[in-house]
Formats: structure tokens, C-alpha cells, sequence
């Protein structure tokens, strides 16, 4: 990994994955012909892109039934605990709404209504996600979505791998159709003859399923559009460098667009995290994507001061940050730009991603400077109540008129004064 001095002027933030004109292009194509053909167009691409032919797409009971038989029972309860306590971290989250009374029995109220049907998208391919199904399920189980579609592409041999048909089920989910890339999510926002169209598709996925999100939000609601996945490392001289090099490769062999940094105010420990990254670059299975995103977007600066370094991280606002520090808690709260932050050494990066019970699904490209990771709010809408009594208008019924002929919306203050305040009625 190469190494830098950190001065005030270096930019932290690395350009936006955007897609290209043919990749979208290619995604408006596949959103118009999903649109107009339904299943036909679905089963296409499937079988064109993931070289599958369904004639059912959905999943089947039996299919769950033989994931959760076959299925390592020690993983099982593993599954089992980790949903339990995302489950738990997630209902403190929960919004109960408010009423405000005001005088002569008025009253201003907000209202919190749980979305009545969303699609979560869960990645597949070569690997099986099913941490991403707890991640997206339960807050919107916590939150009282009604109906909740699971979707993910599915393998050669046309079923869904075990782990996310027994995470799915875990959590009660039956409605999960084996379909993938931006033909499932045409077919969630638009539906089809076999799947009936949501409110909001959530979850991660390739280039083509994040521009497919992009092109049907505001038909649906989208949760975010997620980049590669990020980690940024906050460190000094009390910090240990094999378990930092670990937890850089540990989202280095993401992707090979994945990030990594290391932002430190010790020399010698980044000289010795590089020779680590190396080292352990060899040891892993997945080093050949690993070993690209090092070489791309692998990085360590080293500050003059703690507070230079806090504003760096800062000024990445990273999807991930661990924090290393004799002070890691005190320098926590200087953080203000970060989907994710894990305080010391034993709060490496993976333990939120599987089972700690935060949630994974995180902002990424330094959009945590205004956005949240999945929670609970995502799958809410809040209605905002008014109550006039007749005095209550009575009282206001000048001021509003006048408000709206200030800004010369006459129609306006006519409907507030047709009530009879001109008319000396009140």
C-alpha cells in the first residue's frame, strides 16, 4: 500500500461509480421491455444474463423446507441469535408518533404508517448473502411492513442457495422469487403476471442493479444508491498492525472497487500495516479482487495530529470507520461523517456486518454526510394530522388569508374565509 503524508489539501474522496452510457443504456432497455412483456421479459433476461430458465420464479415451500433440513444446525443457531439481536437493536428505533393539543379542543397530530409492501433485494451470483436478508427483513418486520418480497438471482441449477432460504425463513418470509440484475427490479417497481409491483425496493447490488434503482425511483422509493463497499481505519501507536492489514483485507476481497485507508499518526505502525497487507495478501482465498482494490483505492496517510487525522475522516466520511486509539471513545465523538463507527480492537468491522446487531446496508461514496445506514424509518411514512376547531379558525382565519394574499394565492385565503368569518357568522 502506498503511503502519504496527509496534508490539509489532499482530497480523501475517490470518484463516483456512476455506471457508464451502455450500462445504462442497456438498464433503461431491460426497465421498457420488463414493463410492457411482464414475466416473458423477466424469464428472458434471466435466462440470458444468468444463464437459468424458470418457468416458475417463485420460490417454492418445499424448496425452503429442504434448505432448513440440509442446513448445519450450528449455523442455524448462529443465524438464529445474530437475528435476534438485529432484531433487538432495531426496535429502539421504533416511532410511536405524537399528538399535540392546542386550544379550544384543536390539536396537531403525526401519524406513523408502515409501508404496505417492499422488495429487498438480496445480492447472489457467486456468493450467498445471507446476512443481507436479516439486514433488510427485520427493520422492516420492527417498522410493520405487511407484505415483504425477497428477491435473488438464482444459481445454474435454478434454486436459491440454502443459507438465504434458511435466513428467509428464520424470519417468516415465504413470498422469494429467484430472479436477479435490473429485471428484478422492474419487476418489483412495475410488476408483473406472477409478481405484484411494492412501494420500496431496498438492498445492495451490482452496477446494473443500482442504476436500475436510480432509473425507477419516484415510481417506487429506493433506499440508497450503494457504491463499493468502504473502510477507513483511524489509528495510533497503541493499535496493532497484522489486525489492522486483516481488517482492510476484510473489505479489499469485497469488490475490486472496494476502499481501503488507513489514517495514522504513527510512521513506523504504517510501514509495518503494509508490510502486513501484503503478507496476508498472499494467505487469501480471495486475493486476486483483494489485491485490486489495494492497488486502486488501498491507501495510508499519516497526520501530524490526532485532530488532523479525525478531519480527514471527516472529509471522507467513509461507509465503515474503525477506531484504534489509546482515546478511541473520546475520539468517537469527534466523528461526525460515517455510515458505521466500531470503537477499539475488538470491534473489528465484521462483527456489525454479521451479528452484533447494527445494520450493515450503510452509505457509501461519502454520502455519510447526509445519509443514514437501514433502519427503521426506511420502511415508514409519517401523516401529519390538523384538527380546527371552529373557534381555532375563527381565531386564525384573518392571519392565514392575509399570508396567502401575500404571496398572491387568492384562491388560497378565499377557502379559509369561505367558512363565514367574512360573513360575520363567528
Amino acid at each position: 500500500m502506498q503511503i502519504t503524508t496527509l496534508t490539509d489539501d489532499i482530497s480523501l474522496k475517490r470518484p463516483l461509480e456512476g455506471g457508464n452510457e451502455q450500462q445504462l443504456a442497456v438498464v433503461r432497455e431491460v426497465l421498457a421491455n420488463v414493463k410492457t412483456q411482464g414475466d416473458a421479459a423477466v424469464r428472458a433476461y434471466s435466462e440470458k444474463w444468468d444463464g437459468v430458465m424458470l418457468n416458475d420464479f417463485r420460490v417454492s415451500q418445499q424448496e425452503i423446507d429442504e434448505a432448513v433440513a440440509n442446513f448445519d444446525k450450528t449455523l442455524l443457531a448462529d443465524l438464529i441469535e445474530a437475528a435476534d439481536n438485529i432484531r433487538l437493536y432495531h426496535k429502539e428505533q421504533r416511532r410511536t408518533g405524537y399528538k399535540l393539543p392546542l386550544e379550544n379542543d384543536s390539536y396537531l397530530a403525526q401519524r406513523i404508517i408502515p409501508l404496505e409492501a417492499v422488495g429487498l433485494y438480496v445480492p447472489g451470483g457467486s456468493a450467498a448473502y445471507p446476512s443481507s436478508v436479516l439486514m433488510n427483513v427485520i427493520p422492516a418486520q420492527v417498522a410493520g411492513v405487511k407484505r415483504i418480497v425477497l428477491t435473488s438471482p438464482a444459481s445454474k441449477d435454478g434454486k436459491l442457495p440454502d443459507a438465504v432460504l434458511v435466513a428467509a425463513s428464520i424470519l417468516g418470509i415465504s413470498e422469494m422469487y429467484k430472479i436477479g440484475g435490473a429485471q428484478a427490479i422492474a419487476a418489483l417497481a412495475y410488476g408483473t403476471e406472477t409478481i405484484a409491483s411494492v412501494d420500496k425496493i431496498t438492498g445492495p447490488g451490482n452496477i446494473y442493479v443500482a442504476l436500475a434503482k436510480r432509473e425507477v425511483f419516484g415510481e417506487v422509493a429506493i433506499d440508497m444508491i450503494a457504491g463499493p463497499s468502504e473502510i477507513a481505519i483511524l489509528a495510533d501507536e497503541t493499535a496493532y498492525a497484522d489486525e489492522i492489514a486483516a481488517d482492510l483485507l476484510s473489505q479489499a476481497e469485497h469488490d475490486v472497487l472496494a476502499c481501503a485507508i488507513l489514517i495514522t499518526i504513527c510512521e513506523s505502525l504504517a510501514e509495518k500495516v503494509a508490510e502486513e497487507v501484503e503478507r496476508q495478501l498472499a494467505l487469501l482465498p480471495r486475493e486476486s479482487i483483494a489485491r485490486q482494490a489495494i492497488e486502486r483505492f488501498g491507501h495510508i496517510y499519516i497526520a501530524e495530529t490526532i485532530e488532523q487525522a479525525i478531519a480527514a475522516v471527516n472529509s471522507l466520511a467513509p461507509e465503515h470507520l474503525e477506531i484504534m486509539t489509546a482515546n478511541a471513545e473520546e475520539d468517537a465523538q469527534k466523528v461526525t461523517h460515517a455510515g458505521a463507527i466500531f470503537i477499539g480492537r475488538y470491534s473489528s468491522e465484521p462483527v456489525g456486518d454479521y451479528f452484533a446487531g447494527t445494520n450493515h446496508v450503510l452509505p457509501t461514496n461519502s454520502t455519510a454526510r447526509f445519509a443514514s445506514g437501514l433502519n427503521v424509518d426506511d420502511f415508514i411514512k409519517r401523516t401529519s394530522v390538523v384538527y380546527y376547531s371552529e373557534k381555532t379558525w375563527a381565531q386564525n382565519a384573518p392571519k392565514i388569508a392575509r399570508l396567502a394574499r401575500l404571496e398572491g394565492l387568492e384562491g388560497h385565503a378565499r377557502a379559509v374565509e369561505a367558512r363565514g368569518w367574512k360573513k360575520g357568522e363567528v
